[in-house]
């Protein structure tokens, strides 16, 4: 194995916070900044505000201190419901100091629009908090409102010590005799953190500090970060690749400049001029987010005569890191055309691989001096680029695996992708047997004591520079009827393709559904003509149909705009779409149901809804119109004004 220190003059410390206590007494730390935040209005200095690593350390030992005063002991589970910031920043490291069992929460609003509510109750449930820390007057309307509108929800908030944030920032001087550090050992699990929801309901991944640790150093020499390194980050700061590169800012000595995930979504020139003032050589993106920010008309503003490009300059930039598999070339390859002009370098491109189940980071495609020149596969990009024959092993095992025989396949057949190393989390908490199934997973006929971690990733190795592609998700994938998977993203980008003008880019969802494909999509706008969706649903099923003769798209269903739900990380969760289509809650506008009758002879129904459903399936009502033509019969059911308001996320 490879040790991940770039220094030997430096140590590698088994927790991620005793790197910040190093920093901090370091003359030439004390004064650099940490931690810089961005206010959404990025031309006002005045919102811009920031740590150094003196005052980080300082303030992280200040507020595990007072933590520890108020009836809380070491060990004890807290929950942090705080917004996106400094603040959270310096709780979240604070806690680890004090050895807590941190569970990094989004706050719900306490509207409880949406019923936006149900995750936090099923982390109150789960996790079994002794406390909770919010700013006092989210704490005041959250919990006055859960008593009116949630009894399960008032119950759990009721059971809970509540920590005004406020009440724990209260600054003192620490003296540095006193102080011994007492936080959380490498092999004490100090952090739970959900995953996505992509593929099912967000399960607790149990992370232990020295697991964390290792997975933020293996990252900082993957992309060769260093005290030099200044990182921009627009991710939620509450799990995975937001949470990760807090963590690994501290490790690598780095500086962070940091914004809100809803600043990004409302502008995201934003994340274009940070980038440019602060002359970052490194930011995380997801893949969606690229094609977003050359289409997003607000990206205009603030560039002087209409242009996206005024004033930007990327030529600092070194990783620009991609994330959320698949990595399609064509989005990367808009994306560098349009920016090269102003200073990207496209080796700069740098498409990764994580989850949560491995803390966040497992790979990068990505090599110091090797260029940007990758091979595609199926129109992707890898995400990893595994040993050859006489070199050294990587610090994370990556292997391709017949998921039903659990058997290594052969380079260049797809399979599931499993991973080992010290990244690799505990478990699900609550959750034994799955945990056995998922984190304890063994290579058949093969004697050793070396435990994987089943990613669900489906993956192909290519090449011989034994490229990783990243190819889908094992439970998203459709049976063929020879029995092959196919990845439904083929069936989405063809379809969209077919009318980028009147869909919405990356809100549309492929899935099996009562014997057939049913294919999703989010419309732009609901004031469309019938012959123009009619077309529309008739364009998108033959493209996807053209990308493998055995797929039989049955179902089109046209839908208002953020109907198709997503993760936090912005990624389409089919399982819900299918759900929600089932139970009849989707906000549809169009259906188009497709009967074959032989031949080319179909018979298409098409059912336009006459309101949104919601809570359960309800009969369809409005008037019916008939539309005449050769072999086709259409029942339309006209719509009522709806009020459906898509939420800022589905905006990604």
């Amino acid at each position: 194995m490879k040790h991940e220190n770039y220094d030997p003059y430096f140590p590698d410390q088994p927790v991620v916070d005793l790197y910040l206590t190093t920093w901090a007494k370091l003359p030439a730390f004390k004064s650099k900044p940490a931690f810089i935040w961005v206010d959404e209005d990025h031309g006002d200095r005045s919102n811009i505000s920031g740590l150094t690593y003196e005052e980080l350390n300082t303030s992280v030992q200040c507020i595990s201190s007072r933590l520890l005063q108020v009836s809380l002991k070491r060990g004890d589970t807290v929950v942090v419901l705080c917004s996106p910031g400094l603040e959270l920043v310096e709780i979240i490291f604070a806690c680890q100091r004090a050895g807590f069992l941190v569970v990094p929460v989004s706050p719900p609003d306490p509207s409880f629009s949406g019923e936006n509510f149900h995750h936090l109750v099923r982390v109150l449930s789960q996790t079994k908090p002794k406390a909770a820390i919010a700013e006092s007057d989210y704490i005041r309307q959250y919990i006055s409102a859960a008593v009116s509108s949630n009894t399960r929800l008032s119950e759990l908030l009721q059971e809970l010590k509540w920590i005004p944030v406020e009440e724990i920032r209260t600054k003192k001087e620490e003296k540095e005799d006193e102080f011994s550090y007492n936080g959380c050992r490498a092999d004490e699990v100090y952090l739970i953190q959900y995953t996505s929801g992509a593929t099912g309901i967000p399960k607790p991944v149990l992370v232990t500090a020295g697991a964390a640790a290792h997975n933020v150093r293996t990252a900082r020499k993957a992309y060769d970060l260093h005290p030099n390194s200044v990182i921009v980050s627009w991710l939620p700061q509450y799990h995975d690749c937001g949470l990760m590169f807090l963590l690994l800012t501290v490790v690598s000595g780095a500086t962070c400049v940091l914004t809100s995930p809803n600043a990004f979504v409302r502008r995201p020139r934003i994340w274009l001029q940070m980038i440019t003032d602060y002359k970052a050589t490194c930011t995380p993106v997801p893949s969606f987010a690229l094609p977003l920010v050359l289409r997003r008309g607000g990206v205009d503003q603030g560039g002087g005569a209409g242009s996206i490009t005024s004033s930007i300059n990327l030529s600092c930039m070194k990783n620009l890191i991609v994330i959320n598999e698949p990595i399609y070339w064509s989005a990367i390859q808009e994306f560098v055309q349009m920016f090269k002009p102003y200073g990207l370098d496209p080796s700069a491109i740098s498409p990764s691989y994580g989850l949560a189940e491995n803390c966040t980071f497992v790979s990068t495609a990505w090599r110091l001096g090797n260029g940007c020149a990758f091979p595609t596969y199926n129109q992707l990009l890898p995400s990893a680029k595994l040993p050859t024959n006489g070199e050294e092993e990587e610090e994370i095992e990556i292997l391709v695996v017949n998921e039903e025989t659990e058997a290594l396949v052969d380079d260049g057949t797809e399979g599931e992708i499993w991973v080992s190393s010290p990244s690799n989390a505990s478990g699900y908490l609550h959750h034994p047997s799955l945990t056995r199934q998922v984190f304890h997973a063994r290579l058949r006929n093969y004697v050793t004591r070396q435990c994987f971690v089943r990613t669900g990733d489906r993956g192909v190795v290519r090449g011989e520079e034994r490229y990783l592609y990243v190819t889908g998700r094992c439970s998203d994938a459709i049976k063929l009827p020879n029995r092959q998977p196919f990845h439904p993203h083929y069936i989405e980008t063809a379809a969209y393709n077919t009318c980028p003008h009147l869909l919405r880019g990356g809100c549309l969802a492929a899935f099996e559904f009562s014997s057939t494909i049913a294919l999703v999509a989010e419309l732009q706008r609901p004031d469309v003509g019938l012959d123009t969706l009619v077309k529309a649903c008739e364009a998108m099923r033959e493209a996807a149909m053209n990308k493998e003769n055995d797929l039989n798209v049955g179902i089109v269903v046209l839908v208002k705009s953020g109907s198709v739900p997503k993760t936090t990380s912005g990624k389409v969760q089919r399982w819900l779409a299918k759900h929600k289509l089932e139970k009849g809650i989707m906000a549809v506008i169009a259906q188009v149901n497709f009967h074959d009758h032989g031949g080319h002879n179909l018979q298409k129904n098409m059912v336009q809804t006459s309101e949104v459903k919601v809570g359960r399936k309800e009969s369809i009502k409005g008037r019916v119109s008939s539309l005449h033509g050769e072999a086709e019969n259409m029942i339309l059911s006209l719509p009522n004004n709806q009020n459906h308001k898509p939420t800022l996320l589905s905006s990604l």
